[in-house]
């Protein structure tokens, strides 16, 4: 059985893949500093490993994907100017955002506040019906500082996501696949191990630069007019066109198809 004596963030890689796992199940996976050092270290380690195409992000237990901050962590008090200055310096979070390669969310249960800004912070979310999602933190005096007010909306629309922060309500999973909060949807746990497998080895079995490339070009369409988002696609494109990548993987194309007749 996992205990909380255990690293806070595990990872382990197969087939293309790398599982980074938040560790402490029986705090609901709260994030401390620990998780807060070790996702980005994990990050960056995968994003440089030639041998991971896809990047998972999971939960360990049964309760849920993470709660949150960890309320209970014993942090030093300090005053505004001091958190002021504390988070403009490059916030954890933001390593999400220097990944060149896929990065998924495998949810379950509980994932709210500082978890569903992890979640949000990922490329693609898939949730088991269990799941559960809140930003609540404006009903403790505060707003989301990893991201929440920002992300939330890009992804599920300014109406809906104002709603959730002002509100804090949680929505169930099938709730966040009608919103595009999450894009696919389990039956259950099981399911869920299973079916982000599946589909983490299905984007790593594709070509890798193609796959970092459309991400990259996908990201930019956030943050660009429409003019500036098409002249950097159709730079990736030129350059994957003159790709070794590219020819071997038409070569496989033209043999498969040659097969079939």
């Amino acid at each position: 059985m996992t205990t909380e004596s255990e690293p806070a963030v595990r990872i382990k890689s197969a087939d293309g893949v790398g599982w980074i796992i938040l560790n402490r199940p029986t705090s609901i996976n709260a994030i401390n500093d620990e998780i807060r050092s070790g996702v980005p270290a994990a990050l960056e380690a995968m994003d440089d490993d030639q041998t991971i195409r896809v990047i998972v992000m999971q939960g360990s237990g049964a309760r849920g994907f993470c709660a949150g901050a960890d309320i209970k962590e014993n942090k030093p008090v300090e005053g505004p100017v001091a958190a002021r200055r504390r988070l403009a310096r490059a916030p954890w979070i933001e390593s999400f955002d220097r990944v060149s390669k896929p990065v998924i969310a495998s949810i379950h249960g509980y994932c709210f506040g500082g978890g569903l800004e992890i979640a949000l912070a990922c490329d693609i979310r898939i949730a088991c019906a269990d799941a559960r999602f809140a930003l609540p933190e404006t009903g403790l005096g505060l707003i989301p500082g990893g991201g929440g007010t920002q992300r939330l909306p890009r992804i599920v629309g300014f109406a809906k996501a104002l709603d959730m922060l002002v509100t804090g309500d949680q929505i169930d999973a099938a709730e966040a696949l009608r919103h595009g909060l999450i894009t696919r949807l389990a039956a259950d746990r099981e399911s869920l191990d299973r079916d982000t497998a599946e589909l983490a080895r299905r984007i790593a079995a594709r070509p890798a630069v193609a796959t970092r490339y459309a991400k990259e070009a996908a990201r930019a369409a956030l943050d660009l007019d429409l003019r500036a988002g098409l002249r950097v696609e159709r730079d990736l494109f030129s350059v994957l066109q003159a790709s070794e990548e590219r020819r071997a993987a038409a070569a496989a194309f033209r043999n498969k198809a040659g097969s079939k007749k």
